[in-house]
């Protein structure tokens, strides 16, 4: 949610915290200083972190409200899979993001990155913190960053040529038929709808690989599902397999269940469980792997 204000000759000289106060009876000073130290204020489209800064008149202020918590994420030792001068590998919990987003810029994933690297002294450097592969919010496990310059362009590299190994898990609806198989097809985004779909004209190939791990009634059957993006398009996994008719577990906006049994899911189940890549200095092959969390976990159900 976004609410937009534009200040008056009369609000000159105010404190942004203030005159955000006096907008929004409905929020305490003190949220609002947490919305904007977690970089959901903007002025004249501009991300801004100081509560105190001194309007003018006609500027245009966005206060954007996100579903996350307040309280910015960060990260701990038990997530880091692996760490050296140009790599770290981290496990992302469920429902932190990938990336800044308008609504948040504290508290996601890239963020709290730059606060851990910033406390080790081995480091004598200026991290360049590189994006090779996201994420979405809802999608917990294994992701991959660059954090030196040699390694961002042969990282960079190795997604786009589709080199690397990315295994997925699912929790889905149904037991899907084969046991094994591969879907195939564009995909495209359906401007009415916001969901990625399979499309006969147009749209980017994504080639989805899967594999039934086991199945359990709960009491409609569920399946956890492994699966290999061969391609890597945004909400691939979710999209074919709901086309198929075995929806995540939890993903609403592609037909999933919020309920099963007497468990109930606040977000899709999808987790990335290993990623094989080649260390873009020593050509080394690496592999990482990050156990399937508890809520995903059908065997202790």
């Amino acid at each position: 949610m976004v609410k937009r204000y534009l200040t008056a000759t009369g609000d000159k000289g105010q404190r942004l915290d203030q005159f955000l106060a006096a907008c929004s009876p409905d929020l305490s000073r003190t949220l609002i200083r947490k919305i904007i130290d977690i970089g959901g204020v903007h002025i004249d489209g501009r991300r801004v972190r100081k509560a105190g800064i001194i309007l003018d008149e006609a500027l245009q202020i966005e206060l954007h409200r996100d579903r996350g918590a307040l309280e910015p994420f960060r990260l701990s030792e038990d997530l880091v899979l692996f760490q050296d001068d140009y790599l770290i590998v981290v496990n992302k919990p469920t429902g932190i993001e990938t990336q800044p987003t308008p609504a948040r810029y504290k508290g996601t994933l890239f963020e709290s990155l730059q606060v851990w690297l910033k406390r080790d002294r081995r480091f004598g450097r200026r991290l360049e913190i590189g994006m090779v592969q996201r994420l979405d919010r809802d999608t917990s496990g294994v992701i991959a960053f660059s954090i030196h310059p040699q390694a961002h362009k042969s990282m960079s590299t190795q997604f786009r040529s589709r080199s690397t190994k990315k295994i997925y898990l699912a929790l889905v609806l149904g037991r899907p038929e084969p046991s094994t198989g591969r879907y195939v097809s564009n995909l495209i985004r359906d401007r009415y709808s916001n969901r990625m779909k399979s499309t006969s004209r147009g749209g980017k190939e994504a080639v989805t690989s899967y594999r039934v791990v086991r199945t359990c009634a709960v009491p409609d059957p569920i399946s956890l599902v492994e699966v290999e993006l061969v391609t890597g398009r945004t909400h691939q996994i979710r999209a074919h397999l709901s086309e198929a008719g075995y929806p995540l577990v939890g993903d609403i906006r592609y037909g999933g269940p919020e309920r099963v049994g007497e468990h109930s899911f606040s977000a899709h189940c999808l987790h990335s469980h290993r990623l094989e890549v080649v260390h873009p200095i020593s050509g080394k092959p690496l592999s990482f792997c990050a156990d399937v969390p508890p809520v995903m976990d059908i065997d202790r159900w």
